[in-house]
């Protein structure tokens, strides 16, 4: 059997905001091809832990590794040219330019990332609206804009904060067809999701996040079995 090549690893991470202990220890792994989420309610840390894995949090200590390489004292510009994609959960769009224009800024980090082409194959709405501001685009056309442009680069393993967060059904199935997409071509994607129905049916684990730490961790197949216990986790 093949080894699987972790492509991040996570050890006791801890992370503040000034004097604000937020993240108390985390330790968790992705491997390359998966799809994981980490779910919990709100202010539990889990848009800070990926912060903090693109090195945008300004304090924090523990270990980050990304494909075996340490990064916990590295700048961002450092870790994205490594092949790690931040699609925060604000998108980060330039709302002065037009589509086609947010897609190419970003530099390439890596071979092999989606052409504009296929960009817009993925997101044909996207193709309509390729002279478009990003001002007058809706919520979910800039969610999928943020994440094509980060396809572009090729980078291998993606952060996706809250994708689908205050977007119509149709935008939501177009999104998961889009993250589907991702992983068979091979992509890795670390996902923040309140959408637990979006994120059971994509993802290959989910870690579950209370107080700044991982307190549990849950396969897909075991999902059925321990829905009450994942439900009590986040209160719904």
């Amino acid at each position: 059997m093949a080894m699987t090549e972790t492509l991040l690893e996570i050890k006791d991470l801890h992370g503040h905001y000034g004097d604000s202990h937020v993240l108390h220890g985390v330790n968790l792994k992705v491997e390359a091809g998966e799809i994981v989420t980490i779910v919990g309610r709100n202010g539990v840390g889990k848009t800070t832990t990926l912060r903090a894995i693109m090195g945008i949090l300004d304090k924090r200590r523990g270990s980050i590794k990304v494909a075996g390489v340490e990064t916990i004292s590295s700048p961002p510009e450092r870790i994205a040219r490594l092949g790690v994609g931040y699609v925060p959960e604000e998108r980060g769009i330039f709302a002065s330019l037009n589509v086609a224009d947010n897609l190419t800024l970003p530099p390439v980090v890596r071979p092999g990332g989606m052409s504009i082409e296929d960009i817009y194959t993925l997101f044909p709405n996207l193709r309509e609206r390729g002279k478009s501001p990003g001002t007058k685009l809706s919520g979910g056309e800039q969610q999928m804009l943020a994440i094509g442009r980060v396809l572009r680069t090729g980078a291998p393993l993606l952060l996706l904060d809250e994708p689908t967060e205050g977007l119509a059904p149709a935008i939501v199935d177009s999104i998961g067809r889009a993250v589907v997409e991702m992983k068979q071509k091979g992509l890795t994607i670390l996902l923040i999701e309140q959408n637990l129905r979006f994120a059971t049916r994509l993802a290959d684990r989910h870690y579950v996040m209370e107080g700044g730490r991982i307190v549990d961790m849950m396969a897909r197949a075991d999902v059925v079995a321990q829905a009450s216990k994942l439900q009590s986790y986040l209160g719904v």
